[in-house]
């Protein structure tokens, strides 16, 4: 049996497109643009959501390393196969106007070279190796 790749959560992103994007959707009534996709409006609670892919690029607001396993329902390696992670609030923009913040894994876990400001765009990154061998895929954002 061959392994092959699958998403980790397949609703939240156009992935496997060449040129991924995360899914979100935005209210008719308020416009209000949210992440993951929402059947009513946070904001309003219209249920006029449209589903909307996200910009791929932005600028990274805040992070931190995570050091150790979060708790449940993380799914990914833990014990010695653990390795610290990058987390990012990213503001997703569209031709330089802010449209979402999103909250995600970074490619670099290294404070030091992470920046307030910094050009991040949406990548997919292996996470972890489920019970069929296959590879588990997840979105994080990579400095551009």
């Amino acid at each position: 049996m061959s392994s092959t790749q699958k998403a980790l959560a397949p609703e939240i992103s156009t992935w496997p497109d060449s040129n991924p994007q995360l899914i979100g959707s935005r209210c008719g009534a308020c416009s209000a643009t949210v992440f993951p996709v929402q059947q009513y409006c946070p904001r309003c609670s219209s249920p006029e959501m449209s589903e909307l892919p996200l910009p791929r690029r932005g600028t990274l607001v805040a992070w931190t390393t995570q050091g150790f396993p979060p708790g449940a329902p993380y799914k990914g390696p833990t014990g010695k196969d653990f390795v610290p992670f990058g987390v990012g609030l990213v503001q997703l923009e569209d031709d330089g106007d802010p449209v979402i913040r999103v909250e995600g894994r970074l490619t670099e876990n290294d404070p030091a070279k992470l920046q307030f400001g910094m050009d991040v765009e949406l990548t997919m990154i292996p996470f972890t190796t489920d019970e069929e061998g296959n590879e588990i895929i997840t979105f994080a954002f990579q400095p551009v």
